[in-house]
This record gives structure tokens, sequence and C-alpha cells, in this order.
């Protein structure tokens, strides 16, 4: 997975220039490491919950993740947002987009496997676009979107084995996954209504919005854990990658592709994240696929991509130019419109990349890349 706020940009100053091959290679290494990152969030997971309580393992990820951001919000002299307003939009969106799918996906994953738990986030875009069509005006609904739904929803009964009577699955794991499916999906929806133009950059709202999911953590842990009897390595080492890397250095990979070649383009992460998770699944945990997973994830996948399918509108006249002044979003100089649309990516929870009429998100957090685009 994974949600992020997609908000028509433009640079105030020009990037180093760079030979056409050299920012092929660079764009397409980072997306591969993205896509690895965001796969083996489920692995991580599944790891991180054999030493220690689930509630520890979402805490511990959202720690070590606002680290990273922090240390490179620093590094970039950047500032935390401004408003009473604003955070409190943020507060809202790190329990949607974090701290509650997060929670839900490390629980989930005590009793499924992480190859399951990988594929129901991919139903976040079907979530997306059936929540779209009620919350947003905007969005109407055309029969190709239609049926990528229904095609979606089938493929969702084929991962869960409908036709046997759903035997042999846990059916309150496989909820609280696809759960936390939803809650990306209602994160984005609140986010798209809420925070466009907050005139915020990226980074700034990543990093005040993950902060914000590991106070709430925090007081949950407390209340409904105690500290661990013991530390062992592996899980520890698990909880610290899914952190650092996943919910945190996985965000900065993000930024930098949304830069190089668009959301659109970028939020193609997303269908490699179900694949990596089953493979690691599979390959490192010894689960189990019977043949209805795999078929069922692609068919998914498809109806996922048919949901994020535009109507291209005919205009008579050309469209209104934006203005743009030097004082704003995505980095020193440049500065958000205000018709900003939301996007998603993730994998298992967190960070969302993704389009306009869905979500898709393994970190779940802000952003305020790019360009309209598809999730």
């Amino acid at each position: 997975m994974a949600v992020t706020l997609s908000v028509m940009t433009s640079p105030a100053r020009p990037l180093p220039s760079a030979s056409p091959s050299s920012r092929l290679l660079d764009w397409r290494v980072h997306f591969g490491v993205l896509a690895l990152i965001w796969g083996f969030s489920f692995f991580f997971i599944k790891v991180g919950t054999a030493g220690f309580a689930p509630l520890h393992v979402t805490f511990g990820r959202v720690l070590f993740g606002t680290a990273v951001l922090a240390v490179a919000l620093v590094v970039r002299r950047d500032r935390l947002p401004r408003g009473v307003r604003v955070w409190g939009h943020l507060a809202v969106a790190a329990f949607l987009l974090n701290a509650l799918p997060f929670s839900l996906f490390a629980y989930a994953e005590l009793t499924i496997p992480s190859t399951l738990a990988g594929i129901c986030n991919a139903t976040t875009p079907l979530w997306g676009m059936v929540l779209s069509l009620v919350a947003l005006s905007e969005d109407r609904p055309t029969r190709v979107r239609a049926a990528g739904l229904g095609i979606g929803f089938v493929g969702v009964l084929t991962v869960l084995g409908a036709w046997q009577g759903f035997s042999g699955l846990d059916v309150t794991g496989t909820a609280m996954a696809l759960l936390a499916s939803l809650s990306y999906a209602v994160g984005w929806i609140y986010v798209r209504r809420t925070l466009g133009g907050s005139g915020a950059s990226n980074l700034s709202l990543a990093t005040s919005q993950v902060g914000l999911a590991t106070l709430q953590l925090a007081v949950v842990t407390a209340l409904f854990t105690s500290l661990p009897t013991s530390v062992e390595p592996l899980p520890l080492l698990a909880v610290l990658a899914l952190g650092a890397l996943g919910t945190g250095y996985a965000m900065l990979l993000q930024y930098g592709v949304v830069e190089a070649v668009g959301p659109t383009t970028a939020s193609m992460v997303t269908y490699f994240v179900p694949v990596i998770a089953a493979t690691a699944g599979v390959t490192l945990l010894d689960e189990r696929l019977t043949w209805n997973t795999p078929v069922g994830a692609v068919v998914i996948l498809a109806g996922a991509a048919l949901t994020q399918t535009r109507r291209v509108s005919r205009r008579t006249t050309p469209p209104p130019v934006a203005v743009h002044h030097p004082t704003g979003t995505t980095g020193p100089g440049t500065t958000p419109r205000t018709d900003a649309t939301a996007t998603t990516d993730g994998a298992g929870g967190g960070v969302a990349t993704g389009g306009t009429d869905g979500v898709d998100g393994m970190d779940g957090v802000v952003t305020t890349d790019g360009e309209p685009s598809r999730v």
C-alpha cells in the first residue's frame, strides 16, 4: 500500500539537469525499491508480531517512521504546518490512515497469512470508488468503473474461496484486514475534502501526520498493553525496518518518483505490492498458496485498475491557467493550487500513493505532490 493528497504544483526554481537516460534509470530504481519495501511490509508485520503485541508493532512502526521523516525535515530546513484547523484535520487523518489501519493489519496477521493481508490491502481502490460516489459529488460512475467494481468484488470472493463456504479462513482476521483497507478509503475521502491547499509541504504534512499517529498509539498502547517481558532481535529488526523503511524512507522515495514521472506512473507501484507480499510470504514464511489466491489477486488488481479510469471531458474552451507563487508546498519555492485531488498508495497500510478515485496505500500519509492521478 499505499494516502497521498495530490495537489497541482509548479516548481519555483529549476532542478539540476540530467541526461534522459540517467533520469529514467534513477526513477526506475527508486520505483523498484519502493515496491519491494511496501511489499515486504506484510512480511515485517508477521515477523514483528511473533515477538511483540500488535500494538507494540504498530507503535514502533510509526515511532521509527516519524524519526526518519523528522530527520529529513530538519535536513531540508522545512517547518511544521501552522494553524489549529490543519492540525485538527491531520489528527483525524493520522487515525484513519495510520493508527487504525496499521493496528488492524497487525492484529489480522496474528491469524491470517501475510499473503492474504497483502491482497486485502489491494481492495482499497474498490472501497474508495464506492465511498467517492457517495461523498464526492464530482465523481460520477461510468460503465467501465462499475464493471471494475464488480470484477474486483469477484476477485475478493475468489481469494476467499466463497464456493467452498470460506472453509479454513479465519473470518475475524480477514475482516480486520478488509476493514483496514476500508479505513484507508475513508481517510482518503476525508483528506480530499479537508486538507487540499493547506500550504504546507509534503514532508511537513507527512511528518506531522505520522507524528500525531505516534502520540495516539502511545496513549492506546500504554492503556491496553504492558511492556514486553523480553525483546528478541529478529522481531525488533522487523519493526525497525517496518517503520524506518516502510513508513519513513519509502515516503521520501515516493516523493522522488512522483517528481520524476508524475503521480500517475508512480501510483502503479501499488500493483506490485501484493505480488511481492505473496512472494515473501511463500518463500520466507512457508505460507501455503492455493490456486485461488493468486488468481483472485489478479482479478482484484484488474478491477481496481478499471475503477480508476476517468471520463475524458471534451472542452470547447481552454481550461483556466493556475497562477503559482514561489512560496509553497512540495519544497522550497512552490505552492499548491486549491483544486487538490487526493490519492493513495501503500502497502500493508502506510504511505499511500495513487489516484483520484481510490486508495492503495501502505503508509497512509498525506502529501501534496504532482497532479490529479489514479489510485
